[in-house]
């Protein structure tokens, strides 16, 4: 019942709306012309949420009385801070199961204040997104927004992380776009870290783990991660993290056959001839440069890597396509 009077710019924790449509709608509007984003970050919201205030937007909806002192006991759940149990005086338990919904009753607010002054926004949960057509229109806007909802809901916008910027500077939801008039979405350099970051966690260092074993490992983590970004529109960057990929893959190899006999002996089995694969064992060069040579990409093919499990973004992304 109450969330069929959420906003449409309302994208989080919703039914039959999701991340994708956010970020969708962003595009739209960014090709309409409003070429300039007021980006705006809450600081600590699920920790600085006002009761009192959170509670008597709740009262507009709920009139059983039992149930909202249920809901307040909820929010003044004790916490445990190292051996010390703490009273919770504010905010609201990040990951728990009414946190999304209360998240919504309340931020509904700022969404009426938007529409109320015919701005263009997406929000998922407390990240909103505000599309401007000029920089001056968004330095005005971030300043009203941030009296209104530290007068009204008493939250504080950071402003390190807030900014008034053009779209391809920041990142909403994972993605970015490119700079161009019409804007194509692309996966933003931040998550394209965050998944390195992952596979490096899997594949550095003297890794005793089979190939198969760590492509097992990997597999999931992949599958998740270009389920979310199939929809990107700049698709060369899914052709780099596969070659990256396999090239950490070969690099864990040569670490793991550590002396130069089993390299050599590798090499040879891989099809190498006994000059060359002896040559290539003894050249003393490093891990990561050996997994980038000529020798190593002949030995360890993309090919035998695929048979072996692991997955391709570029072509799982073309299925999704499909």
């Amino acid at each position: 019942m109450v969330d069929s009077t959420f906003s449409k710019a309302s994208y989080g924790f919703r039914p039959k709306r999701n991340a994708w449509q956010a970020v969708r709608q962003a595009q739209i509007y960014m090709n309409s012309g409003k070429h300039w984003v007021v980006d705006i970050d809450l600081e600590k919201f699920f920790d600085k949420v006002d009761h009192d205030i959170l509670m008597s937007r709740l009262a507009r909806w709920v009139k059983d009385r039992h149930v909202l002192r249920l809901i307040r006991r909820y929010l003044e759940a004790e916490m445990v801070d190292k051996t010390e149990r703490i009273k919770r005086e504010q905010g609201m338990p990040q990951g728990g199961p009414l946190s999304p919904l209360l998240s919504n009753i309340l931020l509904d607010e700022l969404d009426k204040e938007l529409e109320r002054r015919g701005h263009a926004f997406c929000r998922y949960a407390d990240d909103c997104n505000i599309y401007v057509s000029s920089r001056k229109a968004g330095e005005h806007l971030l300043k009203d927004i941030s009296e209104y909802l530290a007068k009204t809901l008493k939250l504080t916008v950071n402003e390190k992380k807030s900014a008034v910027a053009q779209p391809w500077e920041r990142k909403f939801l994972g993605y970015s776009v490119t700079r161009h008039k019409v804007v194509r979405l692309k996966v933003s350099n931040t998550s394209v870290e965050r998944l390195k970051e992952k596979i490096r966690s899997l594949t550095t260092g003297h890794n005793s783990k089979s190939i198969k074993r760590v492509i097992e490992e990997l597999t999931p983590i992949l599958r998740g991660w270009i389920s979310y970004f199939r929809y990107t529109q700049v698709k060369g960057v899914l052709g780099e993290i596969d070659s990256w990929i396999n090239r950490k893959l070969r690099c864990l190899l040569w670490r793991q056959w550590k002396r130069p006999y089993t390299r050599a002996k590798k090499l040879m089995l891989a099809g190498l001839s006994e000059e060359r694969a002896w040559s290539s064992a003894c050249n003393q060069r490093g891990a990561w440069w050996n997994s980038g040579a000529s020798h190593m990409n002949q030995a360890i093919k993309v090919a035998m890597l695929r048979r072996a499990g692991l997955l391709s973004l570029l072509e799982q992304q073309r299925q999704f396509q499909c």
